[in-house]
């Protein structure tokens, strides 16, 4: 079974059961955190990955980390993904929860590549035209790439709107090998 089907299967119950108990922003917050420190922590997303530290353990770990800091809901998820050894697919799960949060609740995440830091004038310019595409409301994601020369590469979804400089050299080179 792939990652993105196993995640749904353990996020979606999470995402109900939340609703059903009225803490749901708690979660979302418990998510994200949870998202942040994976990513900031190589060494914590290696140990939740890792197939010679047991599953026991792993859930110890996570008890001390975030016993007192998260809701209890999460802290149950995590202990019942555990006890299923997968707890190398937490972070997966996480980001799973935070995606379909973002679609109960109307937003659109929106992915924009550019050369250079977007400053809160451009910031606002792609959320506007995130939401004239869409119609939903824009959580934009940023990434800097200085490869693609200059212009953007927008991502909302399954669709991909490349303006880049280095997306038109491309198009141009495969116009002129035909």
């Amino acid at each position: 079974m792939s990652i993105g089907r196993i995640a749904t299967r353990y996020a979606k119950p999470i995402l109900e059961l939340a609703e059903e108990m009225k803490v749901v922003d708690k979660v979302k917050a418990d998510m994200e955190a949870f998202s942040n420190v994976c990513e900031e922590s190589r060494d914590f997303a290696l140990m939740l990955k890792s197939p010679i530290i047991p599953h026991q353990r792993k859930g110890e770990i996570l008890k001390k980390i975030f016993t007192g800091k998260v809701n209890d809901l999460t802290l149950q998820a995590f202990d019942v993904i555990t006890r299923k050894n997968r707890e190398n697919l937490l972070e997966d799960i996480a980001e799973e929860f935070l995606h379909l949060y973002n679609v109960q609740k109307g937003f659109e995440e929106v992915s924009v590549t550019t050369s250079i830091k977007l400053d809160a004038d451009m910031r606002k310019a792609f959320e506007k035209l995130a939401k004239e595409i869409t119609g939903k409301e824009p959580i934009l994601k940023e990434k800097v790439d200085s490869e693609i020369v200059g212009g953007y590469i927008m991502r909302l979804g399954d669709r991909q709107l490349d303006e880049s400089i280095s997306g038109q050299l491309k198009d141009l080179k495969l116009k002129f090998s035909k």
